[in-house]
């Protein structure tokens, strides 16, 4: 099929919350995409920090068709031993001691908060409310909607979950102020994503943990997009120097199988008992073999140096396509291969102008061109990006 055969079935019976795309990936390797066309692009969205290791990775690619050769599924009532692997492996590369595992960054997320509430709950002391931040963004689950500190994502979908409070990012005194004996819980990106590649102080998460310590509170941390490598280091916690009580992992987890996992202390533990929580899908057979092969890839040695090596590369082009642009650039941002260009005007003619040229990017925010590429990019790469870009931007005018 074609794009236009592809598309006119699509608005026939999709049901329309992307809006139009006008674009049909079909096929891809590395950093990589072809379209129902044969038309070629680069890759700087990895689908929403999906395909981190790029498309089509040959361990990623062997380790799911052997998989799905033997087992597809069973079911969470017997053990799967995929997963258990899994779980291992996550617990010697982390802080954390038990998994939960799904098939989204929202489901994570969504069992986050549920383990928070339970938690406090089995203590006897009930605490439901959870402290989140404004321009947050946390999943389209009624739950985890309820936790996002975007009203547009609320719009329609009213009587949200109750006891969420939304505070600024990055502002340590209003957080604490929020605080009441009710609060059980914090819940932060440690990069906000869709809110703008938004990176806080330095010791901001530190401050933050500081608290939730000082309080007895638990420390949730979203690392949905910013975890598995995407920032330089497996979990950007790390570049804090702390440990969360809760973490939620997704997208990447798998490198474009649907997979999800919450993470936790023994401790935080403590607030699922048999029955309270489930997913029937979670951790199968398949998603659970593709993420042991993604997680071994990101973590073979000097696989995260050579993402923070590219990172700077990729942060002084960008920063010097700013000083080329200072009236229609504001800001370049953000945290290792998780880039924001913050401009003048709103990007979306940026981003199908892009795209025409045959690179994929997309937005974070009306003004904030987002870059997430796959973390094997080089800097032959980004030399076409910018080069692109330079052209592109000539073309609007900015």
């Amino acid at each position: 099929m074609n794009t236009s055969e592809i598309q006119a079935l699509n608005d026939r019976h999709v049901i329309n919350t992307y809006g139009t795309r006008k674009l049909a990936l079909t096929r891809g390797e590395g950093v990589i995409l072809w379209d129902a066309d044969g038309r070629e692009y680069l890759d700087f969205f990895s689908g929403i920090a999906v395909c981190n290791l790029g498309h089509a990775h040959p361990g990623v690619t062997r380790a799911v068709t052997e998989q799905a050769a033997k087992l597809l599924h069973v079911s969470n009532l017997y053990y799967i031993e995929p997963q258990v692997k899994l779980a291992e492996q996550l617990s010697a590369h982390s802080f954390a001691d038990r998994w939960f595992f799904c098939n989204s960054g929202a489901e994570a997320n969504e069992a986050a908060i549920k383990l928070a509430r339970r938690y406090w709950a089995q203590q006897g002391t009930p605490k439901p409310e959870i402290i989140s931040a404004k321009e947050s963004f946390h999943g389209r689950t009624l739950g985890a909607i309820s936790a996002t500190g975007q009203p547009k994502y609320h719009e329609g979908f009213e009587a949200l979950v109750p006891g969420f409070h939304y505070v600024p990012y990055n502002d340590i005194e209003v957080l604490a102020a929020t605080i009441t004996p009710a609060t059980g819980a914090i819940m932060l990106e440690p990069v906000q994503g869709e809110g703008g590649v938004r990176v806080p102080d330095e010791d901001y998460l530190k401050q933050v943990r500081a608290l939730c310590d000082a309080h007895g509170l638990l420390l949730i941390l979203d690392e949905v997009q910013t975890g598995l490598g995407r920032t330089g280091t497996l979990f950007a916690h790390e570049q804090a120097d702390i440990t969360p009580d809760i973490m939620c992992l997704a997208k990447a987890l798998a490198n474009g199988v649907p997979m999800g996992a919450m993470g936790c202390t023994e401790r935080a533990a403590a607030g699922f008992t048999v029955g309270s929580h489930a997913s029937t899908f979670g951790g199968n057979p398949l998603s659970s073999a593709a993420a042991l092969a993604t997680l071994e890839a990101l973590t073979e040695d000097g696989f995260l140096d050579g993402v923070r090596k590219t990172a700077v590369l990729f942060h002084a082009a960008l920063d010097a396509f700013a000083q080329r642009h200072p009236k229609s650039v504001v800001e370049v941002r953000g945290k290792g291969l998780m880039v924001g260009v913050e401009f003048q005007e709103p990007v979306m003619p940026l981003i199908q102008k892009l795209q025409e040229a045959g690179i994929i990017c997309g937005p974070a925010g009306p003004k904030v061109l987002r870059f997430l590429p796959p973390l094997i990019i080089e800097s032959e790469h980004i030399d076409r990006l910018l080069s692109v870009l330079e052209s592109c931007v000539g073309e609007l005018g900015w």
